[in-house]
């Protein structure tokens, strides 16, 4: 893989054609072929076929290799045939896979079968089309910048098929609750850049990095430990367009998995795994470009060098942030990192610097029009990142089509404003859990048009409600402490 930052600090891989990408299979004698594509929840599916059955049509054409039925949030069982037509600019090498096995990956759009044309209900069209809004919309690109934070755990376990138990345990030698040999335990929120051997999982965090790099061509720009204890981790993907930037980080929790998973540990990105310390979270970094002029900077505007366009841009995510919660944080365990107290969003409004609010502008440098650009604090890397960064856009576009103004920026740590002073600077407050985010979805989903098939919407809505009930309807261990002696 190659690349190179061009000089307005645009990140710029080599895509490879259709004819080169089999010219490398043939070349380095490559066993098999990894076709991936997301499913609506986000997680990641393939099929692998052996190398000599790929043909040069298959990129056009496609592979009719999918049961559309059997794919959560897809279609019913009348109508499953689909095809899945391989992206040559997502053509990578499986780096930790033996050369018995050596497998090619490719990144998949999903066809409808018999001529039918594309998926209306694929997360990746979706993100498609979002990137086409832009365009349409009068800029020629945008960059985004997801922080994706995670953990990595020794073991986790848990029993939920006992109607009469249900438990779960998770392992950790970096815990402060456990001992662990050699290691230094990490307080709870004191996990923020400890140097080794306290950090324990560096090498790991630099395996993926060089796996990225190397194998899929994405550019990461640092990796550390987060604040938590017990192995919250954070590597930096340097920006990229939206399509792009949502197939790496696709390949970056592909790559974290396994990565853990040979090391003998176990990565995850739910939200929140543990009680009493901070979550994991996605914040996201976007901006507006106009033929390599950054649309969102202003250099004369005192306050953070925004222009009016990136105002109104915020002020779009920040009038459908209750809605873009459904998206963005689409799991009941997203709603128990949106509390107060663990850095997490819980109140709309916008700042230059302050954490406690939900849109931010960071303000690192000054003067830096590649720099600015506009952070969505709210989402966790549960969400489909197709899915979160086409609906951002669907916002933050509807903001700017309707000149929305986000109001005066907050520069006080919201967490402690008494609810009258909320109230007198208009500070609003994002749902309390994943019913009232689909409610809020419900009942403000227009911005999502021409983006998002109605369709989509729904069987989102109607998935997350499943999660909420299946979660509701169970007995909660914790209540037992609260309720048993009554």
């Amino acid at each position: 893989m190659t690349y190179k930052i061009t000089q307005d600090g645009k990140f710029v891989k080599r895509s490879f054609t259709p004819e080169e990408a089999l010219d490398i299979i043939r070349k380095q004698g490559v066993k098999f072929v990894d076709l991936q594509f997301t499913d609506v929840p986000g997680r990641l599916r393939h099929v692998s076929i052996p190398s000599e059955m790929m043909q040069q049509k298959m990129f056009t054409d496609g592979v009719a290799k999918l049961d559309g039925s059997s794919v959560k949030g897809f279609v019913e069982i009348y109508e499953s045939d689909m095809l899945l037509v391989p992206d040559s600019s997502t053509f990578g090498m499986v780096p930790w896979l033996d050369e018995g096995v050596k497998t090619a990956r490719f990144i998949c759009d999903v066809k409808v079968g018999y001529g039918a044309g594309r998926f209306g209900r694929d997360p990746r069209h979706v993100a498609q089309t979002a990137e086409a809004k832009i365009r349409e919309a009068g800029f020629t690109d945008s960059l985004w910048g997801p922080e994706v934070e995670f953990f990595v755990f020794d073991s986790a376990t848990w029993d939920v098929n006992d109607p009469f138990s249900s438990s779960f345990r998770i392992s950790s030698r970096e815990s402060a609750n456990e001992s662990r040999g050699t290691n230094f335990p990490i307080r709870f929120k004191d996990g923020y850049y400890p140097a080794q051997p306290v950090d324990t999982l560096s090498d790991y965090r630099g395996t993926c990095v060089n796996y990225l790099r190397e194998g899929f061509g994405v550019l990461c720009n640092a990796h550390h430990h987060e604040v938590a204890t017990a192995g919250q981790c954070e590597i930096d993907m340097y920006r990229d367009e939206l399509v792009t930037m949502a197939d790496s980080t696709m390949t970056y929790k592909f790559v974290t998995k396994n990565v853990a998973s040979r090391m003998g540990m176990i990565a995850s990105t739910m939200p929140k795994p543990i009680f009493g310390d901070n979550a994991v979270g996605m914040h996201i970094h976007s901006s507006m470009w106009s033929s390599g002029r950054n649309a969102f900077f202003d250099p004369g505007e005192p306050y953070a060098e925004i222009s009016q366009t990136a105002r109104y841009y915020i002020g779009g995510i920040m009038e459908h942030s209750r809605a873009l919660t459904a998206i963005v944080d689409p799991t009941t365990n997203s709603y128990h990192r949106l509390v107060p107290g663990y850095e997490a969003p819980v109140y709309i409004a916008w700042s230059k610097m302050n954490r406690s609010a939900n849109v931010r502008i960071p303000a690192y440098e000054k003067g830096s029009e590649g720099a600015k650009r506009v952070e969505f604090r709210t989402p966790d890397p549960s969400c489909n990142p197709y899915l979160a960064f086409a609906a951002i856009t669907a916002a933050g576009l509807d903001g700017i089509r309707k000149k929305t103004e986000p109001g005066d920026p907050v520069d006080e740590d919201i967490y402690k404003l008494t609810p009258e002073k909320r109230r007198e600077k208009k500070v609003g407050e994002l749902p309390g859990s994943l019913k009232e985010a689909v409610e809020s979805l419900k009942s403000d989903s227009a911005f999502l048009q021409g983006i998002f098939p109605n369709d989509l919407v729904e069987v989102m809505e109607e998935l997350e409600m499943e999660a909420y009930r299946s979660v509701a309807a169970r007995p909660h261990p914790y209540e037992f402490y609260m309720y048993f002696d009554l």
